[in-house]
């Protein structure tokens, strides 16, 4: 008897867009399908991964990689494992880096007949996108994920602007729908079918730095807040789990200006990557800023 080919869904976004967010929710949901999550960051430890509220075995990463680059042969290999699994999932979703090309990722379900296509989502933060959008650096890029969409989900709002929205749609004319007005994300994410499988290329995208931290730093929460405050201004994206004393732990996401602390119960070494644009920033002065924690916060 044939196996159906296997969907797979592309969920593109750029830096701190909210990908993860929309995956957790994903697994969360009751749509009735087993889903397997391959997640790829940038650097050499995978953040996203230990923040997914997901099982090992549902979970495949892939680390070092700006997708559209790098991963190539890596992507068609963990693919193949996917698709020996016995019982197969019933649908992929690949968490791209927030620097991919949605595109070339897709274009796997074209390259590989056991696959179908399942669509690009792109995640875009409301809070961010305006601005960024029209950055001389990464606009370009990170409006060609938005024209490359088949959905679009507008994070961190309850109600889209009219400039947001205006903005949105002078890049796509796809559906746009804001994730915390909808009830249920699923039926729009695994069950759609969509028409356009494979648009044009996304933009390029500039050079970027990345650093990493692993190890038994301890932070008191007004450490770390302190740390936080005192961050390079040029470091677009910081994110991990910080571990503090007697037992508390934080999870911390920052984009820009936003900067958000949330307790986990995670107890683990003090895991930390931090990304900027190249040009910006230089790796020596993000391992400077943290040093200020490693040499007097322990």
């Amino acid at each position: 008897m044939k196996i159906a080919p296997l969907p797979m869904t592309v969920i593109s976004g750029y830096l701190g867009a909210g990908k993860t967010t929309l995956i957790n929710r994903l697994l969360s949901e009751d749509h009735g399908q087993k889903l397997l999550v391959m997640v790829n960051d940038f650097g050499s430890i995978n953040i996203d991964e230990k923040l997914l509220a997901s099982t090992e075995d549902d979970t495949l990463t892939l680390t070092n990689g700006c997708v559209c680059c790098t991963m190539g042969a890596d992507l068609y290999i963990a693919i193949g494992k996917v698709l020996d699994r016995t019982p197969r999932p019933d649908h992929l979703i690949i968490e791209a880096s927030g620097i991919a090309d949605p595109v070339k990722i897709a274009n796997a379900a074209k390259a590989e007949p056991d696959l179908s296509y399942g669509g690009i989502i792109t995640v875009v933060d409301a809070q961010t996108i305006e601005t960024l959008s029209t950055d001389v650096m990464i606009g370009a890029q990170i409006n060609g994920q938005i024209s490359a969409a088949d959905l679009i989900v507008a994070s961190k709002t309850t109600v889209l602007s009219q400039k947001m929205s205006q903005c949105i749609r002078a890049l796509s004319g796809v559906e746009l729908v804001v994730a915390n007005a909808t009830d249920s994300l699923a039926p729009l994410v695994l069950g759609s079918h969509f028409a356009n499988p494979f648009p044009p290329h996304a933009s390029g995208h500039p050079d970027y730095v990345s650093w990493s931290f692993q190890g038994n730093v301890v932070l008191s929460r007004r450490q770390l807040d302190h740390l936080l405050a005192c961050r390079p201004t040029t470091m677009f994206r910081f994110k991990g789990i910080v571990q503090g004393p007697d037992e508390t732990a934080w999870i911390v996401q920052v984009v820009g200006n936003q900067v958000e602390i949330t307790p986990t119960t995670a107890r683990e070494k003090t895991t930390v990557v931090a990304i900027g644009v190249h040009g910006n920033i230089t790796t020596e002065e993000i391992k400077d800023w943290w040093s200020t924690c490693e040499n007097g916060a322990h």
